[in-house]
């Protein structure tokens, strides 16, 4: 199943909800992609798609600097799963894709 596209997060954690996008693209022939919530930018890293089963990682500084790593399930243009930081306890991550055209590869 395809996840490229733009998708809106939704972050439930113990200080509240985050909103956060995320894009995901083909680059190389590999999923890559970027978050975008709270002020910043952030590149994901191994981002690893098995069957409907996605998962990346991405550290970020806002509002507290943390390494996270997310396991979600894609079904269609929804997305639901858990993001983790360390010894916090898991935040419950739903997400929904935005419409319109979807690029498929990135271009250096």
């Amino acid at each position: 199943m395809p996840v490229e596209g733009t998708w809106d997060l939704s972050v439930s954690t113990p200080i509240g909800t985050i909103d956060a996008v995320v894009e995901l693209r083909r680059a190389n022939g590999a999923l890559a992609g970027v978050a975008r919530g709270s002020g910043e930018e952030v590149p994901l890293g191994d981002v690893a798609l098995d069957g409907d089963h996605l998962t990346w990682k991405q550290a970020v500084t806002r509002p507290l600097r943390l390494n996270l790593a997310f396991a979600v399930t894609v079904t269609g243009d929804t997305m639901a799963g858990t993001s983790r930081a360390g010894r916090l306890p898991v935040s419950r991550v739903t997400g929904r894709r935005r419409p319109g055209p979807q690029a498929t590869e990135l271009r250096p």
